[in-house]
């Protein structure tokens, strides 16, 4: 269409027309990139299946010994659906900052000078951390997860059968939640510039903070491995330990903006 959203004289019909380009782009673009990540398949799954390996990069740091884990495939369109289903994620993964790209500058024009300072910063810290957290559940989490729940067994007698779905689903899984869980200190700060999370609150019910990452931790990772609830737990508590400390320095901040000069 080529309007520019600033325009105020923009009617409501030519607004939607706007969306409508910008899903339109988004939507391309998502599905270019998860054509490109489905073309590309055994690159693609190299680097899925590699937790399940015991050369990957954390076993080896982490001296663990070697171990086999075996993926099955048990339904006739299984492996080309979960293909697709990776692809596609794969494709949103890729595609997200131009996805964000494109829905900020749908957005920025109704926004405030200093409204857009305050929303990209929201927009790219909390892009950042979900990555972050994706990353650290990819390298860390998982293939911990991975090792002990493919390897445990009741009884020498009892073989692991894993399927495919199975892998793929936790993974997908526990990449979303960690994605999210790490977006606690972009929360927290917002609760805090708007004065409803003060520091001395969470030093206060910090027990019961670390009884809720405990809970937290088990439900994301249902394993009785002490270590593995460890590596696990730690991130997250870390998480709301640097919350503290974001909440603090955005009180202090607060106090001097509205502090009379």
């Amino acid at each position: 269409m080529g309007e520019d959203p600033q325009d105020p004289e923009l009617s409501f019909w030519d607004h939607l027309d706007i969306l409508r380009d910008s899903i339109i782009k988004i939507l391309v673009v998502t599905v270019a990139c998860g054509l490109l990540a489905f073309f590309f398949k055994e690159t693609l799954f190299k680097i899925v299946l590699a937790p399940k390996n015991s050369q990957f990069i954390t076993y080896r740091l982490l001296g663990v010994k070697p171990f086999d884990v075996h993926l099955m495939n048990i339904g006739l369109t299984e492996q080309f659906m979960i293909h697709m289903k990776t692809a596609l994620c794969f494709g949103i993964l890729v595609a997200s900052p131009y996805i964000l790209y494109v829905l900020y500058k749908f957005i920025a024009p109704a926004l405030y000078q200093n409204e857009k300072h305050y929303a990209t910063r929201i927009v790219c810290s909390a892009y950042i951390m979900f990555l972050v957290g994706v990353l650290i559940n990819y390298f860390l989490i998982f293939p911990l997860t991975v090792r002990f729940l493919g390897t445990y067994q009741v009884s020498s007698d009892v073989a692991n059968m894993l399927t495919l779905a199975s892998y793929m689903d936790t993974l997908l899984f526990m990449s979303l939640v960690f994605g999210i869980v790490f977006e606690i200190p972009i929360i927290s700060w917002l609760l805090a510039l708007f004065g409803l999370l003060k520091a001395s609150w969470m030093q206060q019910y910090r027990r019961h903070a670390f009884v809720a990452v405990l809970i937290i931790a088990a439900a994301i990772t249902p394993t009785s491995d002490a270590f593995t609830l460890a590596i696990v737990s730690l991130p997250i508590w870390l998480l709301y330990e640097s919350s503290i400390v974001i909440v603090r320095m955005t009180e202090k901040k607060r106090a001097q903006i509205n502090s009379p000069s």
